[in-house]
């Protein structure tokens, strides 16, 4: 689980691409710190399980389908990443929860800058339109960011210059492509009213523990 406040910005040292499967080699800078072998880190929004890890270095494999429904199997060495370790019970939770788990791959649609503000438009795919909400909470590439208004076939958001500095939506430019996780409470949401059309049977009760088979 990660909140979407980006630690730190890596950079892309190498990527191995082995049959289906990649390994990946992140720079960090001593940005991330306390990560261990096995620990989950977030690169690009994505929960990747850190493989090795140095001062300035991390390895992860990354799977057939995280290189397929995500962008990091489109990465090239030298591009930059967000990353986020793991959220643990010590840390101060800001931004929101985000999983890790990438819906779908969106684009930069505009992106205007207003002194050291920018609004950016986000195109996301269909089925992930109904997952958003004015004012809500949404993940792209990792960063956590409040919908500012609904457009057709997406979102918008104003990014504050904080953001900026501390993300690579600095440098992301119109036509990029981006991973967007939508708000695990607007998932639960969705699919709540989809059942509730279909109607709330027997089936429905048993699968959501409300009804315990008896032996």
């Amino acid at each position: 689980m990660f909140t979407g406040i980006i630690q730190t910005i890596g950079k892309i040292k190498g990527f191995d691409k082995k049959g289906d499967f990649a390994g990946i080699i992140v720079e960090h800078n001593g940005g991330l710190s306390e990560v261990n072998t096995g620990d989950s880190v977030a690169v690009d929004g994505v929960c990747l399980t850190v493989v090795g890890f140095s001062p300035s270095l991390l390895e992860a494999d990354i799977s057939k389908e995280t290189l397929n429904l995500t962008t990091l199997g489109r990465m090239k060495s030298g591009e930059k990443v967000n990353l986020e370790k793991a959220l643990t019970p010590a840390m101060s939770m800001g931004g929101h929860f985000v999983t890790g788990h990438i819906d779908g791959v969106g684009f930069i649609k505009r992106k205007d800058m207003d002194g050291e503000f920018a609004i950016l438009d986000f195109y996301v795919p269909d089925e992930l339109q109904m997952q958003i909400a004015k004012k809500g909470s949404i993940a792209v590439n990792g960063v956590s960011l409040t919908v500012a208004d609904i457009i057709e076939h997406g979102f918008r958001v104003a990014i504050i210059p904080h953001t900026l500095k501390n993300t690579t939506l600095a440098v992301r430019k119109q036509g990029d492509k981006v991973n967007i996780e939508t708000d695990v409470i607007a998932k639960y949401v969705e699919r709540f009213l989809s059942v509730k059309k279909k109607g709330i049977d027997e089936a429905f009760l048993k699968e959501h523990g409300f009804i315990r088979e008896s032996h």
